[in-house]
């Protein structure tokens, strides 16, 4: 029990932090571009609790981490969720559909420089050392959180960030109809995610991720100037 307890903690909290500071992101670039919506709502918060959707931040991640950690080989394969998204009166820019796309990739950029950040101390050399060990496995965690939730806010689909940075690059007529979308977008999402693998028998996001993430990492860690060599080749 104690041994399931502190894989969840560790699983849990690169999340929580992922997602806290993606969201933190987007107020803060709305505020640099003029507009308070977010402070005046108190969302420009590094307080977790601020930013949490009892569902996508909760229930459904929770139920995910249990059912992955409960099931043989009894590891995380996959996470999905969402926190509550930061008010922004995109109205207060001075050019609201571009403000809005810069304001959108504030949260995926926050995430991969979290990312390079944690690569940049992770420890990698091969020891015995379990204190150790257990940073490495957070810091690989808060890696792998970042760089997930950053590559699929950038899915072109409305209400995720991808989908609103294409509404501020389209020209305005393709611009409307693709914003029209994101009533919809969360369901579309859902059914993409969930949905269409059981009936098709194929995983597209999942495979795309298995095919991108070991190149993601490999590049990261690149950048961070860092060798992977004492690690663990399946570290992913």
């Amino acid at each position: 029990m104690n041994h399931l307890l502190f894989s969840l903690a560790l699983a849990v909290i690169p999340v929580v932090l992922a997602i806290t500071l993606h969201e933190a992101a987007h107020g803060y670039a709305a505020l640099a571009l003029g507009d308070t919506t977010a402070r005046d709502a108190g969302r420009l918060s590094l307080n977790p609790i601020r930013h949490i959707d009892r569902f996508g931040t909760i229930i459904l991640p929770g139920f995910l981490l249990i059912s992955q950690l409960l099931v043989p080989p009894h590891r995380i394969f996959f996470m999905f969720g969402w926190a509550k998204p930061v008010p922004i009166g995109a109205w207060k820019f001075p050019n609201p559909r571009r403000g809005m796309a810069l304001v959108a990739s504030a949260g995926p950029l926050m995430n991969f420089f979290l990312a390079w950040l944690a690569a940049l101390v992770i420890p990698v050399a091969d020891t015995d050392s379990a204190s150790q060990a257990v940073i490495q496995q957070f810091l690989l965690y808060f890696i792998l959180s970042n760089i997930v939730l950053g590559m699929f806010n950038l899915l072109p689909i409305p209400p995720l960030d991808g989908g609103r940075i294409a509404v501020g690059l389209l020209p305005e007529s393709l611009a409307r109809i693709w914003a029209r979308l994101e009533k919809a977008g969360i369901v579309i999402v859902l059914l993409v995610v969930f949905i269409l693998p059981r009936i098709i028998g194929v995983d597209p996001v999942g495979q795309a991720l298995n095919h991108v993430l070991p190149w993601a990492f490999r590049t990261l860690f690149w950048l961070a100037g860092r060798n992977t060599g004492g690690m663990d080749g399946n570290f992913i």
